[in-house]
């Protein structure tokens, strides 16, 4: 802090001028003077010097703020391109599960219709052997 400026002489001067003795004023002006010593009072100099000191550190927060921005948002933009591509992977590895299944539940539905069709065959010829037996004893008697 600053302190604050005193004429000690004008002071003594202007006590004297007032009447007291000199040694009075003297004295007098020494105990303003000490009391100005211990006194710590800003000056309007100090109240700049703090204002432009605060100015200035916000002025690099704010720079240092810009910069975290834009390194923030590079990395988001970063992970939106990395969840992207990871998407596009996974849909294509889906798709080609989906498209595996289908095929194997085509082969099934051709096995269960080739099944079918043979219990169908095998089913006819039991019905033939049948008809074919029954009319065979209805001839015996």
């Amino acid at each position: 802090m600053g302190q604050v400026a005193f004429d000690t002489q004008e002071f003594v001067e202007t006590l004297e001028n007032a009447g007291l003795p000199k040694e009075q004023a003297k004295a007098i002006s020494i105990a303003v003077r000490k009391s100005h010593e211990v006194a710590d009072v800003a000056t309007k100099r100090d109240l700049e010097d703090v204002r432009k000191d605060m100015v200035a550190r916000f002025e690099k927060n704010e720079a240092q703020i810009a910069d975290v921005r834009k390194d923030l948002s590079a990395e988001i933009a970063d992970v939106r391109k990395d969840m992207a591509a990871r998407f596009e992977k996974n849909e294509a590895q889906i798709q080609a599960r989906f498209e595996k299944t289908d095929a194997q539940i085509a082969l099934i539905r051709k096995d269960v219709e080739h099944i079918a069709t043979g219990l169908l065959l095998k089913l006819g010829s039991v019905i033939v052997l049948t008809i074919g037996a029954a009319t065979a004893i209805l001839k015996f008697f």
